[in-house]
């Protein structure tokens, strides 16, 4: 069966190298590598035609389209029956492609899920992603809703649930990931399906990213209740045990170390083995570090979802006034 490639990319310039290397390094080649570019104004069209010489690359310019538009229209143009979604900015391992075909060729899956990885460049982001980003073994490969970085289904399927919402900018691909799971049942998980990529450089990034996301979420009513959860932990919880610790004094302050670490205690624990032979000083700042990110990422939510909500309802009242 053929496996179509397909991706989308906007001013990725040399970015976009270390991907299509990847791609060129893979075990079982793409027969097409389908690339919606959303109207580059730097030389990531030179790049992508340079590959040409070593991939099967072809290029469609849709200037203004947003992620979900690009591969839908990737998509649409694939000559394969099974395609394989990724996105620039990350490197594949060599088996990606394999990986991802193989429970869909020997009939056992019409869905795929590939696993992600974080690569760090720097000791900032070895904390980001120890912070945000969950170990294989955290996951139950049955309910694991894959990242559209790393993921393989049948075409058919695609177009019987409708492809990626195009009213979605962000958190598109659990939309679609939903849709095909209420369609197709379980997926297969392949965990050497790797997508390795770069986590945020910076907080004031980090805060962006969580932001969009959460209005994604409220876009689209996803995770209604862990949102909840989480307003009533920081508005109503949190302030009741800090007045109950001001009182208690000095070991009120105990109590509060305890419940940073407990807070911490998951990123902490990943974070650990990725820090042996760091200084102590190093250390201390990283595991410092950890409590801030988290802070910072529930904040852009309980900001981030109410925006998207707002938007669903005008949107939804749109909708209803054209009706």
């Amino acid at each position: 069966m053929q496996v179509s490639v397909i991706c989308t990319v906007l001013n990725e310039g040399d970015a976009i190298r270390p991907l299509l290397d990847s791609l060129i390094d893979q075990t079982r080649p793409a027969d097409e590598i389908i690339i919606v570019d959303g109207g580059s104004t730097d030389h990531t069209l030179e790049v992508l035609t340079e590959y040409t010489a070593w991939l099967p690359i072809r290029v469609e310019t849709a200037a203004g389209a947003n992620i979900s538009e690009g591969r839908n229209i990737a998509i649409g143009l694939a000559k394969g029956p099974i395609v394989a979604a990724t996105d620039a900015g990350v490197v594949l391992s060599p088996v990606w492609i394999e990986e991802l075909a193989a429970p869909i060729e020997n009939g056992t899956a019409k869905v795929t899920a590939g696993w992600f990885e974080s690569d760090p460049f720097t000791d900032f982001e070895v904390v980001m992603g120890a912070t945000v980003l969950p170990n294989l073994k955290e996951i139950d490969p049955e309910t694991f809703l894959p990242s559209s970085r790393s993921i393989a289904f049948l075409k058919s399927e695609w177009k019987a649930v409708g492809g990626y919402p195009e009213w979605l900018d962000f958190c598109e691909d659990l939309i679609f990931d939903i849709n095909l799971k209420d369609q197709v049942g379980e997926f297969a998980f392949a965990p050497h399906a790797v997508a390795w990529f770069r986590p945020r450089g910076s907080i004031r990034s980090f805060y962006k990213q969580y932001y969009l996301y959460a209005r994604g979420d409220g876009k689209a009513n996803l995770w209604a209740k862990r949102h909840a959860i989480r307003y009533a932990t920081y508005l109503v919880a949190i302030p009741i045990i800090g007045r109950m610790i001001w009182r208690a004094r000095w070991y009120g302050w105990i109590l509060a170390a305890l419940g940073i670490a407990a807070y911490s205690y998951r990123p902490a624990s990943r974070l650990w083995p990725l820090t042996q032979g760091w200084s102590p000083p190093g250390r201390i700042r990283a595991f410092a570090l950890i409590p801030i990110l988290r802070v910072v990422g529930d904040v852009a939510k309980m900001i981030g979802y109410p925006v998207g909500i707002l938007w669903r309802i005008r949107r939804n009242k749109n909708n209803q006034d054209q009706e």
